[in-house]
């Protein structure tokens, strides 16, 4: 178990002069199914089709359903929150959406979310991490950065 590992196991926050450029703060995980889609449909008010009817999607040139682009930001999002122990420490949250989360019926897409220090400020006590966000080996969140504030 690495040093920031090892901080996520003991549930305390992680701390700047700790942090190296280019170090691996976290592996995420998240399954979206057919399911998460709906929750994800009401919650946000988004009832596209193309979220949820595999004929309209193919009608408009997608290969099927895929999942909400902001619904994949998200959960890259919450996974910056859960490793900083505070989602009010981040500071600033960006993504550019590249690719489209295809979900299958039955079954689940994966979504693959990896953070690394990108760069430490101590003057402003802050940490870039930047994430790799990919689904199906296939990046689909690119410039996906966030500022932590760790005091």
């Amino acid at each position: 178990m690495n040093e920031q590992n090892e901080t996520l196991a003991r549930g305390t926050r992680p701390l700047l002069t700790e942090l190296e450029v280019g170090a691996e703060l976290f592996r995420r995980t998240y399954a979206v199914d057919r399911d998460r889609l709906v929750r994800y449909a009401g919650a946000s008010g988004d009832f596209n089709p193309i979220h949820y009817n595999d004929r309209f999607a193919e009608e408009v040139g997608l290969p099927g359903v895929i999942a909400h682009g902001m619904l994949t930001m998200g959960l890259a999002g919450s996974a910056v929150a859960d490793w900083a122990r505070d989602p009010g420490a981040v500071a600033e949250y960006g993504v550019r959406f590249t690719r489209p989360v295809e979900v299958p019926d039955p079954g689940a897409a994966e979504v693959q979310v990896v953070g690394k220090v990108g760069d430490v400020d101590l003057g402003e006590g802050s940490v870039r991490v930047d994430l790799t966000v990919t689904s199906g080996g296939v990046t689909v969140l690119a410039k996906a950065q966030a500022v932590v504030r760790l005091g």
